[in-house]
């Protein structure tokens, strides 16, 4: 801690902040703000009603009016500060409201009625974080198949991408052929064709082949990526080709040297494919919608579409899911997000 208060605390002027200074601190909080402001925004939203997600000008803070439980009343009032004709304010419940006239009591006092004009009084709130929206979501979302389906679609998903992706950079950086570099020139460009191109084909073969309606719908289409190819394959690249020589004088097959070399010494950049790969899958939406149909089968991301009704949408439940299903990938991205850097620092080093 002390380090990194050192650090922050270092001025290129010797007494006071350099124009330099200013300009780097500048833009660190602008980019930090850009970067994390949205997500505070949600997270903060996500405790939110729906009354106060439509409000305007909107506001950062969850508020909620504050109420009082009077003798009398079954459910509690709302509180107000109500400005009477006098210029006097009071703070009074509301027990009805007809028109634009609103009915108002002390709480004190319950048994006298004061008619109250609805211009003249503010609503009494304070700061609340509640968990009503999540327990409302998770009531009616059912969060934990969807949790599982994602689970089931992300793991497989990720092992049969390392799998080929892996089998395919080793033949492409450890084995002399005619048209090799054909084929990863192919490979990579196929980056550069949207999704929207492919989209009818590749469902009609699904379709076809019997897994519309099927995880395993999800899992194959996406396993092999011209990203993960060109990564190991780049890191690949950095293995000597003596030591497979070596194994190979030695009588190891070529299953055994991609198994027991290869695969050992391309740790780092599986581990960052891996990571890419999980967050990929985790937040695959539109390929999903497409596949699957019945509601058992929904992916997370499929799955908070069901919040969206014809005539109106929950927000509040919306961004609560939103908030559950952001969570996973970021204590994943949390704890594996230096096998990124480390691993992409090192790809294509020669």
């Amino acid at each position: 801690m002390t380090t990194v208060l050192r650090f922050l605390s270092n001025t290129r002027g010797r007494k006071r902040l350099h124009i330099t200074d200013a300009l780097t601190y500048l833009y660190l909080l602008l980019g930090t703000v850009i970067m994390f402001g949205p997500v505070l925004w949600l997270v903060m939203s996500s405790f939110k009603p729906q009354a106060e997600l439509v409000r305007f000008p909107p506001r950062f803070l969850p508020y909620r009016q504050e109420t009082v439980v009077v003798e009398g009343h079954d459910e509690p009032l709302q509180l107000f500060n109500v400005t009477l004709e006098d210029g006097s304010v009071r703070q009074l419940a509301q027990v009805r409201r007809i028109g634009i006239e609103a009915q108002m009591i002390d709480p004190a006092n319950p048994d006298e009625i004061i008619p109250v004009n609805i211009n003249a009084r503010t609503p009494v709130e304070s700061v609340y974080i509640g968990l009503e929206n999540y327990t409302e979501g998770i009531a009616r979302f059912n969060f934990w198949r969807y949790f599982f389906n994602s689970v089931v679609v992300t793991v497989a998903a990720t092992l049969v991408t390392l799998l080929i992706n892996s089998m395919a950079a080793f033949a492409l950086s450890k084995y002399e052929f005619r048209g090799r570099d054909a084929v990863l020139l192919i490979t990579i460009s196929t980056l550069m064709v949207p999704l929207s191109v492919i989209l009818i084909p590749v469902f009609l073969v699904i379709t076809e082949v019997g897994w519309n309606n099927n995880l395993l719908g999800i899992i194959i289409p996406a396993a092999a990526t011209p990203t993960g190819v060109f990564l190991l394959r780049q890191y690949m690249l950095t293995i000597p080709d003596e030591l497979l020589d070596s194994a190979r004088i030695d009588g190891a097959s070529e299953w055994r040297i991609y198994l027991q070399i290869i695969l050992p010494l391309a740790r780092p950049a599986l581990a960052v494919l891996a990571i890419f790969s999980v967050m990929w899958r985790w937040n695959d939406f539109l390929w999903p919608l497409i596949v699957l149909s019945r509601s058992e089968l929904f992916t997370l991301q499929v799955g908070l579409n069901s919040f969206q009704g014809e005539l109106q949408v929950q927000w509040n439940l919306i961004l609560a899911m939103t908030v559950l299903t952001l969570l996973p990938i970021t204590l994943v991205f949390a704890f594996l997000q230096r096998y990124i850097t480390s691993g992409i620092a090192t790809t294509g080093m020669k």
